[in-house]
């Protein structure tokens, strides 16, 4: 034996022992898995040991950190000659997505990438444990078939993407749990407090967030999925504790969009699973509830991006514990559920393995269909740059960016369907309008997201089914049904550079989030504002209602300064300020006028805790502390005897049952508030409370009573349960509401908005007060709507204000602030915040 094979042989059984030696999840942590719950730290900690042990078959990347601080890692693990060549497949992937700036020609012959994506909801904790365990058995040597899957697939395993959730859930856990754990229900270990740890620190829900990346964790997260786009993305998931595990196929609605490809390996991978369940006497459920629809969940998303997409889901969640009693008397403990993700998990990659030739092939086609036929019915979307909509449009783009999707600008002239008249119609593209092409990479994405009518074979969904941008922005669009020629890329807007200058005053117009924003950071530096109730005219140029006045009036104790605050704060926000040399108005009225309020910045207090709900709290005061920079006030309700009225203009009620406030007298404190000048902002089922507490506002009746007339309307049929109740609901739909626009609720809106339905609330018309927003016939403009409920919403109050002697309540019975993406309610919710009031 020559001497070079010696070294080489001695170097093989020492690299081999190597692996034998590193540690099980087990032996690292210091207990068995499932036997305790594992800290998101230690988590980090295992990974980083294995990629510190194993540099050659494991590369670990941190890509970003959590609201409170907690690292975001993913690791990549693979065959050692994979590992040394991962960003050359990383780039050959792109090359295959046509998504590759080189434009160099890719390889099919490449490995295939499965990515798991684990714990994005933090209470559904078993996930995060199965990965460790999953990535030990993926890199130890005793696992022969691991090893020969690794040859052709580099899996991607992200351990918990909702660190600060699963940390919420298991320090609380760990704090109450005995030792030894109780499998009755009702222990306290099975019950988590408010708000849980399903969501984020802000308490969103990071499921719902893939396309609209308003979370810090997603946001970072789809940066880097945007870099690999794999082929293979599961969600893993927990359900309720009496229910079998799910995995693919998934339920109908499939949307419509999905290719054969994806559904049929789907079911490939369903048998795979099934097969190893079956081994292991364990049950399991396909076909069923979890739909292939909204486009913003972990399955959806990467199937519109050309992967296979799927959710997994366990027994357990936030119920789950370390044990738990079913109804049936069997004890699901934690050991069982990591023991049933581990299973999918490696059966999973196993099958993306054996398959890897056809999963390329599929997903080069998948693109190179994208980008020379495209996907869907309309071949191209224009959104029209019209004046006032600036804002939401660079917000607009903002989200295109996120997502890869390409636009440009455009000219010419073409005929397409116009999403605000619902009627097709010639059209000008004029130089600023932006064209987004529907050939392109992302065609498919591109298609799903500005598809104006969503289609459904099933009603029976299990998110929201509709999602059109245009809506959620509010700028006109066009979706045409031709291919439309980029005439050059879209110009970046220009940067906005106010110079200061000794004026009378400044004019901000009040045109959307910008403005608002910018409205935020002048509270915030002590300067007084003033806004328009009208439309006025000064220096030739003409104002809206709403428009924002700031004036040397009332400033005097930054007078000095108060230029160069106005034009720097309106330069960081990228809006115009417009000097204005004279009070004395061309039309309208007077800046001296009382029609010229005084913006009183407010002090504002939002309700959480018991009784409010958590993702709805999040939503407002994710926006408020994170979006529009202002302060606000958390106060549980079950702490509003010890609040601090005179320190609060505005309280807002977030959705919620607010059951505690139905106690006597609980409420008197806060009626007897407003009534002093308070204001409250009450939004979806808050309004709903308000109507019991018999304040004003009332319930519009049914007035479809043919059931009371039909003596056999009870005899109905069990199996047809499901569907009548459908019938009276909406999951999500979009409606039109008419705008009276001239009340400072509407202030920067058209005389129409569209809303987000998701309930079956509908008021009758506010006899003392004004109704803002009202639903009329043949509101519906997209999404599933229940027969007997399209009867109901009409004529009907959305939006309104009523005045409670020298106090108001703002009621917005639908979601304006939605998951936050629902980018053109947001100016509302300002209305309501700064302009509304006596």
């Amino acid at each position: 034996m020559s001497k070079r094979i010696l070294i080489l042989f001695f170097f093989l059984i020492s690299f081999t022992g190597l692996i034998a030696q590193v540690q099980s999840p087990g032996d690292f942590l210091g207990y068995k898995l499932g036997t305790r719950y594992t800290p998101h730290f230690k988590i980090v900690n295992y990974f980083n040991y294995l990629a510190d042990k194993l540099p050659g078959t494991v590369k670990l990347l941190q890509y970003g950190e959590t609201n409170e601080g907690r690292p975001l890692i993913v690791a990549f693990i693979s065959a050692q000659e994979n590992i040394q060549n991962l960003e050359n497949i990383r780039k050959n992937n792109l090359r295959l997505a046509n998504m590759a700036l080189d434009k160099m020609a890719p390889v099919e012959n490449a490995p295939v990438i499965v990515w798991l994506s684990y714990n994005v909801h933090g209470n559904e904790t078993s996930s995060s444990e199965a990965a460790m365990k999953t990535i030990y058995d993926l890199v130890n040597t005793d696992n022969a078939s691991a090893k020969d899957w690794l040859k052709n697939t580099v899996v991607v395993i992200d351990p918990c993407i909702n660190p600060d959730g699963r940390d919420r859930y298991v320090n609380w856990f760990n704090s109450v749990v005995g030792k030894n754990y109780n499998p009755r229900i009702d222990a306290r270990e099975h019950r988590e407090p408010w708000p849980g740890g399903r969501t984020n620190h802000y308490n969103f829900d990071l499921n719902r967030d893939w396309a609209w990346q308003t979370q810090v964790e997603s946001r970072q997260r789809l940066k880097l999925y945007r870099q690999w786009m794999p082929q293979i993305h599961v969600d893993y998931h927990e359900q309720g504790i009496n229910n079998p595990y799910y995995f693919a196929p998934a339920a109908q609605p499939y949307h419509e969009i999905i290719t054969p490809w994806q559904r049929e390996f789907q079911l490939s991978i369903g048998k795979n699973n099934a097969k190893y369940f079956d081994r292991n006497g364990w049950l399991f459920f396909t076909k069923e509830i979890f739909d292939l629809y909204y486009p913003s969940y972990g399955d959806t998303y990467p199937i519109y991006n050309g992967a296979i997409g799927m959710t997994y889901e366990q027994a357990g969640g936030g119920a789950g514990g370390l044990g738990v009693y079913k109804q049936e008397g069997d004890t699901l403990t934690l050991e069982d559920r990591i023991a049933h993700h581990y299973t999918t998990g490696m059966s999973t990659i196993e099958i993306s393995s054996k398959n890897a030739d056809k999963l390329i092939k599929s997903f080069r086609k998948f693109f190179n269909d994208a980008v020379t036929t495209g996907t869907g019915t309309y071949k191209a979307f224009v959104v029209k740059n019209t004046a006032g909509t600036s804002q939401n449009i660079n917000a607009l783009l903002e989200l295109l960016d996120k997502n890869g999707i390409q636009y440009s600008s455009g000219s010419g002239t073409a005929k397409g369907y116009n999403y605000f008249s619902g009627k097709d119609e010639s059209f000008t593209i004029g130089k600023e309008d932006v064209v987004i092409s529907a050939v392109q990479p992302n065609s498919t994405l591109v298609s799903v997201l500005f598809e104006p009518k969503t289609v459904l074979v099933d009603s029976a969904t299990y998110d929201i089914t509709a999602w059109s941008l245009p809506f959620i922005y509010g700028v006109n669009a066009y979706a045409v049904k031709e291919k439309i020629n980029a005439a050059a890329a879209y110009p970046q807007p220009q940067k906005i550079n106010n110079v200061t200058s000794e004026t009378y005053g400044y004019v901000i117009p009040w045109e959307g989030m910008q403005s608002a924003k910018t409205v935020a950071a002048l509270i915030q530096q002590g300067v007084k504002l003033r806004f328009a109730s009208n439309e006025f005219e000064v220096n030739g140029k003409t104002f809206k209602q709403g428009s924002i006045i700031v004036l040397k009036t009332a400033n005097n104790a930054i007078k000095d300064s108060i230029w160069n605050i106005v034009t720097r704060v309106s330069n960081e926000q990228e809006v115009t300020a417009f000097p204005v040399n004279t009070g004395f108005v061309d039309k309208g009225y007077d800046f001296g006028s009382s029609n010229v309020r005084y913006l009183k910045p407010p002090k504002v207090a939002l309700l959480t805790g018991e009784g409010t709900g958590s993702n709805a709290a999040g939503e407002i005061w994710f926006f408020l502390e994170r979006e529009l920079n202002y302060p606000v006030t958390l106060i549980n309700v079950n702490d509003l005897a010890r609040a601090q009225w005179n320190e609060i203009d505005v309280l807002i009620m977030p959705d919620g049952n607010y059951a505690a406030l139905n106690e006597k007298g609980r409420f008197d404190n806060i009626k007897d508030w407003v009534n002093k000048g308070g204001k409250i902002i009450a939004m979806e089922n808050a309004v709903a409370f308000l109507v019991k507490m018999d304040i004003g506002l009332k319930f519009k009746k049914d007035e479809d009573s043919s059931d009371k007339k039909d003596p056999y309307a009870p005899l109905k049929k069990f199996s047809d349960f499901e569907r009548d109740y459908i019938s009276s609901t909406t999951p999500g739909s979009i409606l039109k509401v008419q705008l009276d626009n001239s009340h400072p609720l509407a202030f920067g809106y058209p005389d129409y908005y569209y809303t987000l339905k998701m309930d079956d609330n509908v008021y009758e018309f506010i006899n003392e007060g004004w109704n803002v927003g009202v639903i009329k016939k043949d509101n519906i403009v997209a999404g599933f709507v229940g027969a007997k409920l399209k009867k109901k919403l009409n004529d009907g109050l959305v939006f309104g204000v009523q005045d409670v002697n020298r106090g108001n309540i703002v009621y917005l019975a639908d979601n304006v602030l939605f998951r936050n993406f629902w980018q053109n309610g947001k100016l509302l919710f300002c209305n309501a915040l700064f302009m509304v009031g006596r």
